[in-house]
């Protein structure tokens, strides 16, 4: 009986070892205005650098009016290029072109595209101890930029 009990605690132990997920950027997650979900993944074009995100969610969207919009219906009416003023804001590039760092969990020389005033910025991101996201926005030098404190929502 003692056997199989100490037989039952090691596979546990092992099961639940295994099943923890290293803490990682990648995910979902709610921005710091608490208006979009982002998804951070691996870019789909090498190119575009190791990671990527992209909105796929939003809270009570706001159309050029200042009324609440259906999500599907959100455009990037702000965006600086009239050409992309009328492109869906669900499914939308939000972080590109970062470089890796020595840790796994930090990105740099990134850009973020700001669709509440529509202007593109460069970025770093890491993963803090706590598991929320620190996204750095600047311009010229991180010295002169913002951070937000991004809060996941699922891996």
């Amino acid at each position: 009986m003692m056997k199989k009990l100490v037989l039952a605690a090691v596979i546990a132990g092992i099961s639940s070892s295994a099943s923890a997920q290293t803490p990682s950027v990648m995910g979902t997650w709610l921005t710091a205005s608490g208006v979009a979900q982002v998804r951070i993944g691996p870019c789909g074009d090498p190119a575009s650098g190791p990671i990527c995100g992209f909105i796929v969610g939003l809270v009570n969207p706001k159309g050029p009016d200042g009324k609440v919009v259906a999500p599907d219906a959100a455009t990037d009416y702000r965006n600086a290029d009239p050409q992309l003023r009328g492109r869906k804001v669900l499914g939308m590039p939000l972080i590109w072109g970062f470089k890796k760092t020595a840790d796994p969990n930090s990105f740099e020389d990134g850009q973020i595209y700001n669709g509440e005033n529509g202007k593109i910025y460069k970025a770093n991101i890491s993963l803090q101890g706590d598991g929320k996201l620190r996204l750095r926005g600047y311009v010229g030098s991180p010295m002169f930029g913002e951070t937000q404190i991004w809060t996941r929502v699922s891996q």
